[in-house]
């Protein structure tokens, strides 16, 4: 039984009842089901079946395989080229970002640049590695016009396009694009006042990025680094449609593993790679959380 409140209001319990259902938790309830069907389930798959054999016992032999050299090659080659191309690209997106910094918010400029980003940031797989075949592939258009007009062969060092350094410009294309969406807000959070305080004390622009400016932006462009690692070393469609011959990186070893026939004894060795790509991908993520929590002091 409710107790009447005797200021005229609601009854306790009605209240009580009130909130429990106007809890904000309850709109996270259909994102965690999402995350729950659509990455939990499958991630909790996988990685049980790196650690049983084709019968189902169990077993660390799959575990065991990661210290094969073929994939200790593909972990190798799989982190080098999410370093590289993370580092040039979050490199040149800082530099568009700075060069966008003086424009105004809503101008034609910055808002044209936005939008080409968001959609270049998301224009992988198949569609851009055809777009590099057709371009600079072997019989490609560019690739033709250096070799016939300026007798200058691209591939005459071999068909490095279709091995894992071809990935680099293709992952490229979309880490920039990536880099100035992460980036730009936090370049935008620098507050004049710093660069006036710096001015009035006698400091110069040079100064004032370097004690100010760098020290500031280090954690966020640290964070954002990080994030185009992930997203490098997690990429599959593209590198699939461009080297669907070889098995250089960690990504297209676990199709290997899936398709493959050949595999006596491992049959679950795909589940055993992923585990290894998730540990990677755990770290990365940790020190990105720990970056970002560094970040957010100074915007807030």
């Amino acid at each position: 039984m409710t107790t009447a409140d005797p200021r005229g209001t609601a009854p306790r319990g009605s209240a009580r009842t009130a909130g429990f259902i106007a809890s904000p938790v309850w709109g996270v309830v259909p994102f965690a089901l999402y995350v729950l069907l659509f990455l939990g389930l499958p991630t909790a798959l996988a990685l049980g079946t790196g650690f049983v054999d084709g019968e189902g016992a169990f077993t660390l032999d799959n575990v065991a395989a990661l210290a094969d050299p073929f994939v200790v090659s593909g972990f190798t080659t799989s982190i080098v080229l999410s370093a590289v191309t993370a580092v040039v690209g979050a490199v040149l997106g800082a530099l568009v970002c700075y060069a966008l910094i003086g424009t105004r918010p809503e101008g034609p400029l910055r808002s044209g640049i936005d939008a080409v980003s968001g959609v270049l940031a998301q224009f992988g797989g198949v569609m851009l590695a055809f777009a590099f075949v057709a371009t600079i592939g072997i019989q490609g258009f560019i690739t033709v016009l250096l070799r016939d007009r300026l007798g200058i062969d691209i591939f005459a060092d071999g068909v490095w396009l279709y091995e894992a350094p071809g990935l680099v410009l293709p992952y490229i294309y979309f880490q920039v694009p990536l880099m100035i969406i992460i980036f730009m807000p936090a370049l935008e959070a620098l507050k004049p006042q710093w660069a006036e305080a710096s001015a009035t004390l006698g400091g110069t622009t040079a100064t004032f990025w370097w004690r100010i400016g760098f020290p500031v932006l280090a954690p966020s462009f640290l964070g954002s680094l990080l994030l185009l690692f992930a997203n490098a070393f997690s990429s599959y469609a593209t590198a699939a449609a461009l080297t669907s011959q070889g098995q250089s990186i960690v990504p297209l070893q676990i199709r290997g593993a899936l398709t493959s026939e050949t595999l006596l004894g491992r049959e679950n060795l795909a589940g055993a790679l992923a585990l290894g790509m998730i540990i990677v991908m755990a770290v990365v993520m940790a020190l990105y959380a720990l970056l970002q929590r560094r970040a957010a002091r100074w915007q807030r």
